[in-house]
């Protein structure tokens, strides 16, 4: 681990988003960190990170320079990606992402894999509009009636609902078969799923009950580290 905090973490990213952002991040956690050229953004936005982890390909030289040499982390592998590389280093009880779902397509569709390769990690993404996790094996989110739900399988998986518009209970979703997206809440919401394949899409405006349902949770995936939890 490079970096170990007890408290959530800021993780950012090369893509854009918006002004402002880095503020919301703010309410919830005090420690950035930055993905490679994610540190030429977190200086643009005023805040200097903590560490930065990644292949160094992207960062500028002008960023290198301004962030202090023992607080950066090159890693050459080439096998994974900059958030890869960052969420298999970083041990955190939350980790808000911002940067890695706009600009690009292909960048945004490898975070979404990383979310599912690294189960362990209660990590939650920032967009423009939306939010996005993995589902925890079971999650309680007290949403008010009519907001918007979508559950996006990365890989084969089952679950149970209760709140939803159209639950879940006895379909088999798959990203080549049946999706739930665009469902709806009707009121406080529950999800338990059989695998950690499960994203869970919501409104940005959801993400201060969001953080709060994650940290109440007691249900997580297995860890590589621990055999039993976050790494």
């Amino acid at each position: 681990m490079i970096v170990r905090e007890i408290e959530p973490v800021i993780l950012i990213g090369g893509a854009s988003f918006p002004e402002g952002q880095v503020n919301l991040g703010l309410r919830h956690a005090g420690v950035v960190i930055a993905a490679d050229s994610g540190a030429d953004s977190a200086l643009e936005h005023g805040v200097m990170p903590k560490a930065v982890i990644g292949d160094f390909d992207s960062i500028s030289q002008s960023a290198r320079a301004a962030i202090p040499e023992a607080a950066q982390f090159p890693d050459p592998d080439q096998e994974t990606t900059d958030f890869e590389k960052c969420l298999r280093a970083i041990s955190a009880p939350l980790i808000l992402g911002l940067g890695f779902c706009g600009d690009r397509m292909d960048h945004q569709l490898a975070a979404c894999t990383a979310l599912a390769r690294h189960p362990w990690q209660r990590c939650i993404l920032l967009g423009a509009r939306d939010l996005m996790f993995l589902c925890p094996p079971s999650l309680n989110l007290p949403l008010p009636e009519g907001t918007r739900v979508s559950l996006f399988p990365m890989g084969a998986v089952e679950g149970v609902s209760q709140g939803l518009q159209w639950p879940i209970g006895g379909l088999n979703l798959a990203p080549d078969g049946r999706i739930g997206t665009s469902n709806a809440a009707v009121g406080p919401v529950h999800l338990a799923v059989t695998a950690p394949k499960m994203l869970v899409i919501l409104p940005l405006e959801m993400l201060d009950l969001t953080v709060a349902a994650l940290g109440a949770t007691v249900a997580y995936w297995p860890g590589p580290a621990t055999g039993s939890g976050r790494a």
